[in-house]
């Protein structure tokens, strides 16, 4: 993707790339009713400025509750979030819900007219009062999210990814500072996945646009996020650089969220024959694999992964799962000793 215009989405001027522009001090929501649901709690968080904010965690966690939170779509019932140190206004205190420096993609894309075609659902985000520049703006913004070509198509007849990046481009043509999206790629095929996450850093990159979004698959994120932040029931477990939180996780939770780690107690490391009063975590391709007879570990199944096979692991009660090496003839059924190349505490 070549060509984005930057009149679409203004630049951060350069004093700002890299500050907290959005920050949440102790926020919590519970939606009331019979049995009330605490969906946020007591939760903090920072979004910086020109840098893309993932939000993670299980279904169910809080995470589209918090993006609403954030936008304005909800009042906070404790604490307080701020964009650019200005407390941001709850749906009773506007008319129309929503911060205005900000747009919001949501899943269902609620905000797409189904019946009209690509173009009009775009260019009718601009007012008439310049109809060549508005033309102009359309045009580049399609061009620079590969939906050019399907300009005269009706949404109805879109496939879920292509709905999610004319979703996108309407949301974009505003000119908003935050961009907000909730599970963005849910919808879009695995093939296609790549391409619009390159269209999204790309966006970020020319324009300094500031993006929040939520996901409950880490896959999605971890090459995407400048920052992390994991939250579990409502609770944030972790807020981080992705590759310090996949490499060292700083509690089995994010150990098993991101990296699908190995989380043994103090009694089963020591069968490793690890030394710790605390739970260890051992990455998958930290553990080395070598056929044995009389082996500690037997191979109880072999799982083809696509560019690898997953080992399945047992001595007794415990399971540990690990990577098998090219050109190790590894086979269900072997009896196999393990060398733990690395490892870390909780």
């Amino acid at each position: 993707m070549t060509d984005i215009i930057n009149t679409c989405t203004s630049p951060e001027p350069d004093y700002r790339k890299g500050r907290s522009l959005i920050e949440g001090k102790k926020v919590s929501y519970t939606f009331d009713g019979k049995e009330p649901v605490t969906a946020v709690r007591n939760l903090s968080f920072s979004a910086k400025a020109g840098q893309i904010l993932a939000i993670i965690g299980e279904s169910g966690s809080g995470k589209s509750t918090l993006l609403k939170l954030i936008y304005g779509l909800l009042g906070p019932q404790t604490g307080e979030i701020r964009y650019d140190g200005y407390k941001i206004p709850d749906p009773s205190e506007r008319l129309i819900p929503g911060h205005e420096a900000m747009r919001m993609v949501s899943q269902g894309f609620d905000d797409l007219n189904t019946y009209a075609n690509v173009w009009d659902n775009v260019s009718s985000q601009l007012s008439n009062t310049n109809v060549t520049l508005k033309e102009r703006h359309t045009k580049r913004i399609l061009k620079s999210l590969r939906l050019l070509h399907l300009q005269n198509q009706r949404i109805f007849d879109l496939s879920g990814g292509e709905k999610q990046r004319v979703a996108i481009a309407a949301a974009l043509i505003r000119q908003p500072k935050v961009l907000l999206l909730d599970e963005p790629f849910n919808q879009v095929d695995a093939a296609f996945r790549e391409m619009l996450q390159e269209d999204i850093l790309e966006i970020v990159r020319q324009t300094g646009l500031t993006v929040i979004m939520v996901s409950h698959d880490p896959t999605e994120v971890l090459a995407l996020a400048d920052q992390l932040l994991i939250i579990r029931k409502g609770v944030r477990v972790a807020l981080g650089n992705p590759r310090t939180l996949f490499e060292r996780p700083p509690n089995p939770y994010v150990a098993a969220l991101l990296a699908q780690a190995n989380v043994l107690t103090p009694e089963q490391a020591g069968i490793l024959g690890i030394t710790s009063i605390r739970k260890v975590g051992i990455h998958r391709q930290a553990i080395r694999i070598k056929k044995q007879k009389d082996g500690l570990f037997w191979v109880e199944a072999v799982r083809f992964r696509g560019f690898h096979n997953e080992l399945v692991l047992r001595n007794g009660e415990l399971e540990l799962r690990a990577i098998q090496e090219p050109g190790n003839p590894i086979e269900a059924g072997d009896s196999v000793n393990l060398q733990i190349d690395d490892y870390w505490e909780f």
